[in-house]
């Protein structure tokens, strides 16, 4: 019973390693940053911060009794994820007349947007808030315009909109600068008609207004930087002619019937409907001219960075996952514009179609290497009353609308958003559970057992790796075990699916292969060791045999390794979590090695000694593969089949074995084996195995019988002959 009770331990850990690293807090983390910064440091003039209260929560602050203001934290308030894919944490201070009075950037993971950027340019512009009253924002008296860091465009962008989104609902919920809380009144609202579905042509779609339009000319562009007041654009001036189209841009809500049918055409329409989940709509851009409203960052994060659609309180910048381009407007007597895209809103932001809205394009003049200047241009979208409902609706209660708010169903959204995602790596993992438990049949057919193997790396290494990003990190098992002491909420166990998917694989596999079927076959850094070895094999470079009596004491590195960052982890999961970037795993798989130099570096001096010993950095150096081997030692089942031969005398497959985890008696140390079946292939192989080829020569002795025949001169012939 003993036994069993530690493997059952052992299974819930590992399902609890699916925990997503941004997500060890289940509530509010507003405490754990006040804990640690002095209140000076957040609301000048206090000297005291109450506790953390309301939902979302705020912290009061007071000096000698007398209440000052608020002080919330960003994240709390508004999606804050970033690049990293993780939230971008800020504490904002606002008095009681709702003005900032500071802003504080107190934790972030961006690193893709940060190439070469000190955080300092990040910081500063955070001072630009400073005296920022929220309701003269709002009702339109005040305007604000925030310096965008050339290189963390996104990044700004991000964090402009969470304070400033964040602090109109600290605003509204407290009555501050004369802004009233958002509740649902009772007046009239406006829903989208379903049952108009009049096709139209372009022409009639521009003139009702369903179709509305941004016209830029390189000559307004020009006199728009120039108003700016930023001296330094004049030395850098837009060329062409004052009259040439700097970009002609449309928009449309084409989740609206008879706006979709008419410019998406019939058939696309109806591939739209498919696509829309509940609480989705869908808006097509369309733009022509010498500035693309896409731009290219997209290509490189995911994120279209140069426009925003706003509506009330709420922005949107789409995700890649969101968009699809389409060759044309499908409207009779539309024009040919080389941009066309549709773009799906999502559910959880609440895009009203029937609602006016803005699109803010995000212009950029480069006024030196590394220096941007940006300006913003809004095109208004309002859609027309032929195809709305106007109806008088019930109050909603305001603890409805706080309850809707609540988190719990983000991971359903989450997995609905990348359901085609989890679909592929489903049947990968499929397939791949099919590969060990027909492993017999397969290692038979040597060429094929190489070409599968080869095939699945690629498919590691570009779609899970490079493509979905689900990279597994120590970071994960560390994050785990705080997990465990801080507490959390079994809804963000759930919020990363892939990363889900593939430690619940892991947790199994562990009972039943060891750590090698995700250290042999699903880890993209581990596939791209391996395939870069299989470059260098193919261009004949020499390959290094690394003698036992090394192999053996340097293989205890990583479990070293693994041991220091987790001692580090109970004290500061923060200082363990920088300092596990001795897994280049960041560098390599999630950023695509756009990242600072040393990182790269560092990242090229761990796979280098991969091109000369197959799998260097699994064999020696890696933390996460250390972490596994140590359950993966209590696995279930032992697959892997040998003989009383081998070892002794037979050495082939301790000498063949890719990261020498077969040792010199012939035991397979389970700890070390990634599981590749190359061992298995040659167990199999009556023309490479000493045993299999005994049995074989012993078979086609029993297969043949001999004869003798006299020949012409007399002489006896002996001859063989086939039964």
């Amino acid at each position: 019973m003993g036994y069993r009770n530690t493997l059952k331990l052992l299974f819930l850990l590992f399902l609890l390693q699916c925990l997503p690293i941004s997500a060890v807090q289940a509530n509010s983390e507003l405490s754990r940053f006040l804990d640690v910064i002095k209140t000076q440091d957040i609301y000048p003039g206090a000297n005291k911060l109450g506790s953390p209260t309301g939902d979302p929560v705020v912290a009061p602050a007071y000096k000698d009794g007398k209440q000052l203001g608020f002080v919330f934290l960003t994240s709390d308030y508004e999606n804050s994820t970033g690049y990293s894919g993780k939230p971008i944490h800020q504490l904002v201070a606002l008095d009681m007349q709702g003005i900032i009075k500071k802003v504080l950037l107190v934790e972030h993971h961006e690193p893709i947007v940060l190439i070469g950027i000190p955080e300092s340019k990040i910081t500063e512009v955070l001072t630009e808030y400073e005296g920022l009253d929220v309701g003269k924002l709002v009702r339109g008296t005040q305007d604000h315009e925030i310096d965008i860091v050339s290189g963390a465009t996104v990044t700004v962008m991000v964090m402009d909109d969470n304070i400033l989104r964040g602090s109109i609902k600290v605003a509204r919920n407290y009555g501050l600068s004369g802004l009233e809380a958002v509740i649902k009144k009772a007046g009239p609202v406006a829903s989208v008609n379903p049952d108009i579905s009049i096709t139209k042509n372009w022409q009639n779609l521009v003139d009702e207004g369903s179709v509305s339009s941004l016209k830029l000319t390189v000559g307004q562009i020009n006199q728009a930087f120039k108003d700016s007041g930023k001296p330094l654009v004049l030395d850098f001036p837009e060329e062409g002619e004052s009259e040439e189209v700097f970009i002609e841009l449309y928009a449309a809500v084409v989740s609206i019937p008879s706006i979709g049918k008419s410019l998406l055409g019939e058939n696309e329409y109806k591939n739209l409907l498919k696509k829309l989940k509940p609480g989705e709509q869908a808006i097509m851009l369309a733009g022509d001219g010498r500035f693309s409203f896409k731009g290219s960052g997209y290509v490189r994060g995911g994120i279209f960075d140069r426009f925003q659609i706003i509506q009330g309180d709420t922005s949107i910048r789409f995700h890649d996952r969101y968009h699809k381009r389409l060759r044309s407007i499908a409207a009779d007597g539309s024009p040919d514009l080389k941009d066309v895209d549709l773009f799906r809103t999502p559910a959880d932001l609440k895009f009203k179609g029937a609602d006016a809205w803005k699109l803010e394009l995000l212009v950029g003049r480069n006024i030196g290497p590394i220096k941007k200047i940006f300006l913003t241009f809004d095109l208004n979208y309002k859609t027309p009353d032929k195809y709305l409902i106007i109806t008088e609706p019930e109050i909603a209660p305001v603890a409805d609308v706080a309850e809707s708010n609540k988190s719990q169903l983000i991971w359903v959204k989450m997995w609905e958003l990348k359901t085609g995602e989890v679909i592929v790596l489903g049947l990968a993992l499929f397939v791949l559970t099919l590969i060990f438990f027909f492993q017999n049949w397969l290692v038979k057919r040597p060429k094929l057992t190489e070409q599968v193997r080869i095939g699945f790396l690629i498919f590691t290494l570009f779609g899970i790796g490079w493509y979905f990003n689900a990279q597994l990190s120590v970071v994960n098992i560390l994050a785990m075990f705080n997990a465990l002491v801080s507490g959390f909420d079994w809804t963000y166990f759930l919020m990363e699916p892939l990363i889900f998917i593939l430690w619940a694989s892991v947790a199994a596999s562990l009972l039943f292969w060891g750590r090698g079927a995700y250290c042999g076959w699903l880890c993209p850094f581990g596939a791209m060791q391996e395939l870069l070895n299989k470059i260098a094999k193919a261009f004949k470079i020499k390959q290094i045999s690394v003698p036992w009596a090394v192999h053996e004491r340097v293989w205890t590195f990583k479990y070293l390794i693994f041991l220091g960052l987790f001692g580090l982890s109970l004290y500061s999961l923060e200082w363990a979590e920088r300092l596990a970037e001795v897994e280049p795993f960041k560098t390599t798989i999630i950023l695509k090695f756009v990242r600072e130099w040393p990182y790269v570096i560092f990242a090229l001096a761990v796979l280098l000694p991969g091109i000369f010993i197959e799998r260097f950095y699994c064999r020696y150096l890696c933390p996460l593969g250390a972490a596994l081997a140590i359950p993966g030692k209590m696995r279930m089942f032992s697959w892997l089949k040998r003989y009383k031969e081998c070892g002794s005398p037979c050495q082939r497959c301790s000498n063949e074995c890719m990261v020498q985890a077969i040792h010199p008696e012939g035991d397979i140390d389970v700890n070390e084996c990634l599981y590749c079946l190359h061992c298995q292939v040659l167990y199999s192989d009556d023309h490479a195995c000493p045993v299999m080829i005994q049995k074989r020569l012993k078979k086609e002795r029993r297969s043949v019988n001999p004869a003798s025949v006299k020949g012409k001169n007399g002489s006896a012939i002996s001859i063989e002959l086939e039964k």
